[in-house]
């Protein structure tokens, strides 16, 4: 396995863990998987660049199978709180610089930050809370960032139709700044001051999350 930068170990191989591998795989990285499963590992032989049966939490273990000379690691482990904490632990002691470590709490997520690893996912919340600002509004797709700031996509409020976005001025009354706007049937382009907003329009904006919250709710 070459160039460091597209190799990534994927550690535990449910459905998170093997979703993500293939999705990685998908987009041209090389993807060392492993898992204490034998069954989970078969599954997957074929759809893996490499794919292991080994115990995560055996830093020795790990070491010899090269882990420790990888820079990026996911550790998708989710019920076995101890596996998924050791496994971590491991990972931060070999000092790879890009960890991410599914967690299936907030607890056991603030557990995963405080032993070191860099990114924490938690799938299911996080799925559950864009698709509830999905189902509650006229949002079409929902993004939530650090420190409050959030994109969406959605449909534009009636006081932009017909008119640019310089003359409209959403971005002075909400707050919101209006990234790219999609005409039906084509393509997205960047937004400008002249853009002027159609019925049937998609927009893509930008802004705090409860800003974006808002102007997603206007009539």
């Amino acid at each position: 396995m070459s160039d460091k930068a597209s190799r990534v170990v994927v550690i535990g191989l449910g459905r998170f863990g093997s979703s993500l591998a293939i999705e990685l795989i998908a987009h041209g990285s090389e993807v060392l998987g492993i898992d204490s499963d034998p069954k989970l590992v078969q599954r997957h032989a074929d759809e893996l660049t490499h794919v292991v049966v080994a115990d995560s939490t055996d830093a020795d273990v790990m070491r010899q199978l090269g882990v420790d000379e990888f820079t990026r690691a996911v550790v998708g482990i989710g019920t076995d709180l101890e596996a998924s904490i050791l496994t971590t632990a491991v990972l931060v002691d070999f000092e790879i610089p890009h960890i991410w470590a599914k967690a299936i709490s907030r607890e056991h997520g603030r557990i995963l930050s405080r032993i070191g690893a860099h990114h924490v996912v938690l799938p299911e919340h996080e799925m559950g809370e864009r698709v509830a600002h999905l189902v509650t509004g006229r949002m079409l797709d929902f993004i939530e960032f650090e420190d409050d700031y959030a994109m969406i996509k959605t449909r534009p409020p009636g006081e932009a139709l017909g008119r640019s976005l310089g003359v409209s001025r959403l971005r002075a009354k909400y707050g919101v700044t209006v990234v790219g706007v999609k005409r039906p049937g084509e393509g997205f382009t960047y937004a400008t001051v002249d853009t002027v907003v159609n019925p049937g329009d998609v927009l893509i904006v930008a802004g705090r999350t409860g800003e974006v919250e808002r102007f997603a709710d206007l009539p």
